[in-house]
Order: structure tokens, then C-alpha cells, then sequence
């Protein structure tokens, strides 16, 4: 995976983390197992966010940062989507 793939990915199991822990009407009492399961996303999660930041850290040159493609598909994974935040 890419710096990039590996924030994407982190994002997408914390998100999956919320769900576990949150019961239907939003209360975060609930199914010890659920919890078990969402420690677990978020414990990859951290491993993803780890790789995506030696990713960027690497690509960061001292000639000023890293190449326009590299920049272009972290703005794409990091920045913020169109339309404002969701």
C-alpha cells in the first residue's frame, strides 16, 4: 500500500470502530463483544496511520518536499473532500 492507501485505510477503520462502539440510538453502553471488536479496528487503524506517516515522512525531501505526484495524491487522501467536511 501507499502512504496515501494506508491514511485512506486507517480513516476507514476508525469510521468502522464508531459503528461497533455506538449502539442504534447513539448510546456508547453496550455489547462488551461489540467493544472487543472496535479496540481491535482501532488498534489497525493505528498501525495503517503509522505507515501512512513514515510514508510522508520519507517522501519529504530536503530540496523542498516531495514530487508533484506524491503531493497530489496525498491532498487527494489527506485533504479535505469536495463539498466541505462530511
Amino acid at each position: 500500500m501507499s502512504g496515501p492507501e494506508h491514511y485512506r485505510e486507517a480513516e476507514k477503520l476508525l469510521a468502522g470502530a464508531m459503528k461497533h462502539r455506538l449502539t442504534e440510538d447513539g448510546d456508547w453502553r453496550g455489547d462488551p463483544a461489540r467493544h472487543r471488536i472496535a479496540d481491535a479496528l482501532v488498534a489497525e487503524a493505528q498501525v495503517h496511520a503509522t505507515l501512512a506517516l513514515a510514508a510522508a515522512t520519507a517522501l519529504n525531501n530536503a530540496e523542498g518536499g516531495p514530487d508533484r505526484e506524491d503531493w497530489l495524491a496525498w491532498k487527494a487522501a489527506a485533504g479535505e473532500p469536495k463539498g466541505g467536511a462530511q
